[in-house]
C-alpha cells in the first residue's frame, strides 16, 4: 500500500481526536531497519517515542484502529493531564 508520513499523520489525526484536543504534537518518520514508522508525541516538556509497525501503518490507512497504538496514546495523556 502507497501513502506518504502526512497522509499516515491526517489518518492517526482523524482516528484518535484526542491528540488535538490535548494540543500534543506529533511527528513521524520510517525506519527502514525496523520497518516501522517511529512515532514522537510531545507536550511541552513531556515525550513519548513509540512505533508504529508497518503492517498496522497500513491497517490505520483502511481504518483499522490499532488497539496497542491507542492504549499508547490514551496513557500519554492520562500521564501529562496527572502531571499538570
Amino acid at each position: 500500500m502507497g501513502y506518504t508520513i502526512v497522509a499516515l499523520k491526517d489518518k492517526i489525526l482523524e482516528m484518535y481526536p484526542e491528540i488535538m484536543k490535548y494540543n500534543i504534537s506529533v511527528s513521524l518518520e520510517f525506519n527502514e531497519e525496523k520497518n516501522a514508522y517511529i512515532i514522537k508525541f510531545k507536550k511541552n516538556r513531556h515525550e513519548l517515542t513509540t512505533h508504529l509497525e508497518k503492517k498496522d501503518a497500513d491497517e490505520c490507512m483502511n481504518g483499522v484502529k490499532c488497539i496497542y497504538f491507542g492504549v499508547q496514546i490514551g496513557q500519554f495523556i492520562k500521564n501529562f493531564e496527572e502531571r499538570r
